[in-house]
């Protein structure tokens, strides 16, 4: 075992936090939702989510057999809410090839909607005790300064990160596994972009970028997107609206959820175009599945 694996496993004991998908006996089928409930998305925001999903939907079989309305209903506003629908399509693959059970092997993950190389080697390891490098934001972050010496890692996980993040594994597949998880909390808690511990790291005694003297990143820091005014922000009011009725919602409805009736026409059709919103009888909308849907839409 490296040393690395061996430092972070034995900190993780003792410093990792309580997440419920955590939890001893959690099945592979509620790990999933959560690695895809958590693309993009904070810890804190998922957990009451994940929870809600977990306790009406056990198993595949359950959200399978309710409409995509409502699963896009308990969604909420986590954001991106396509991932709502492709958890759905999920669940009734699931139901449908795999007797209602997610498939151990990495091909058949990487096959399921929205699972892709990453949530798909995510779901391996921490369901399946298997060993595949699994490389988020944090992961890049922390492999890139503790083997490489640089302050941060690009944007987009590359073959070379992966490479670096195995060579850090444990063979033994319940190792890495565990090895996995705990040098996704050291990047997510300690090894941090902006304010790193490094006083509270198990690695630092190791720490390429360290014993660099932590340089600090070359040019400008990338500006977080911004999120007020934006279409995304207008899909989500109109989703909001959706959300809350029990039938079809009229267009004049919806312009008091949005007034720019330029951007609301765009942010509608967009969510017609992803399967989110189908038009109803007339000039009416609702959620899929919750509706026969109009001969034509926009």
């Amino acid at each position: 075992m490296t040393e690395a694996a061996r430092a972070a496993i034995r900190w993780y004991a003792g410093h990792a936090r309580d997440l419920p998908w955590r939890a001893p006996g959690v099945g592979a089928w509620p790990i999933l939702v959560s690695e895809v409930m958590l693309q993009q998305t904070p810890v804190e925001r998922v957990t009451p989510v994940w929870s809600g999903w977990v306790a009406r939907w056990p198993q595949p079989a359950d959200l399978a057999a309710a409409p995509p309305a409502e699963a896009i209903r308990a969604w909420g506003r986590l954001g991106y809410p396509r991932r709502a629908l492709r958890l759905h399509e999920c669940a009734r693959l699931l139901r449908d090839r795999y007797a209602g059970r997610v498939p151990r092997r990495l091909p058949d993950l990487l096959a399921l909607p929205g699972v892709g190389p990453y949530t798909g080697r995510a779901v391996a390891v921490f369901a399946f005790r298997q060993r595949h490098p699994v490389v988020d934001t944090n992961v890049r972050r922390l492999v890139a300064r503790y083997a490489g010496g640089r302050p941060d890692a690009g944007p987009v996980t590359t073959a070379a990160d992966l490479a670096a993040t195995e060579a850090l594994l444990p063979r033994l597949p319940a190792d890495a596994a565990a090895a996995s998880a705990a040098f996704m909390e050291l990047g997510a808690t300690v090894c941090t972009a902006r304010a790193p511990r490094c006083g509270s790291c198990p690695l630092a005694a190791g720490c390429a970028w360290r014993a660099r003297g932590q340089p600090l990143p070359d040019g400008p820091r990338r500006r977080r997107q911004r999120y007020v005014g934006t279409d995304r922000q207008a899909r989500g009011a109109l989703l909001a609206v959706l959300r809350e009725a029990t039938g079809p919602v009229t267009a004049d409805r919806l312009a008091s959820a949005w007034p720019d009736a330029r951007q609301r026409l765009r942010a509608l059709q967009t969510l017609i175009a992803d399967g989110l919103v189908c038009q109803a009888a007339g000039d009416q909308y609702a959620l899929p599945g919750s509706v026969t849907p109009a001969a034509v839409t926009p």
